[in-house]
C-alpha cells in the first residue's frame, strides 16, 4: 500500500517557518483531522497567491489527482454549470484533462 505525505504537518511547519502572517487564514482547513487534495489546492492558493506563468507551467507538470478530487471536480463543474474550459481554467489543468476525466468517470458522476 503506498503511503501519502503528512500534508498537515507540511503545510503547518510551512506556516510556522515560511508563512507566520498567513497561518490564521488557513486555520480552518488545517483543523481538520484528515486534509485531501481539493483543501491542498486552497492552501496552495492562499499560501503562494497567483504565480507567474512559467511558475504555473512547472507546477502543472507535478500535479497528480486521485479518483475522489477528480469527482469532486467534476461534481463542481456540475454544480455550478461550467463548461470544460472554465473548469480547467479555474483548476488550472488542461481541457483535454477535463474530457478524458469525463469520459473515465461518467458513471461516478450520473449516480
Amino acid at each position: 500500500m503506498k503511503t501519502l505525505p503528512n500534508y498537515k504537518r507540511i503545510y503547518m511547519d510551512m506556516l510556522t517557518i515560511k508563512y507566520p502572517e498567513k497561518a490564521p487564514l488557513c486555520s480552518n482547513i488545517l483543523k481538520k483531522k484528515t486534509i485531501d487534495i481539493m483543501d491542498i489546492i486552497r492552501l496552495e492558493q492562499i499560501i503562494c497567491g497567483k504565480k507567474g506563468h512559467a511558475d504555473s507551467r512547472f507546477d502543472q507538470k507535478l500535479k497528480s489527482y486521485d479518483k475522489k478530487t477528480i469527482c469532486e471536480m467534476l461534481e463542481y463543474q456540475k454544480k455550478n454549470r461550467l463548461n470544460n474550459s472554465q473548469l480547467a481554467r479555474h483548476f488550472k489543468l488542461s481541457r483535454n484533462s477535463v474530457t478524458r476525466w469525463k469520459k473515465l468517470f461518467l458513471n461516478e458522476i450520473i449516480s
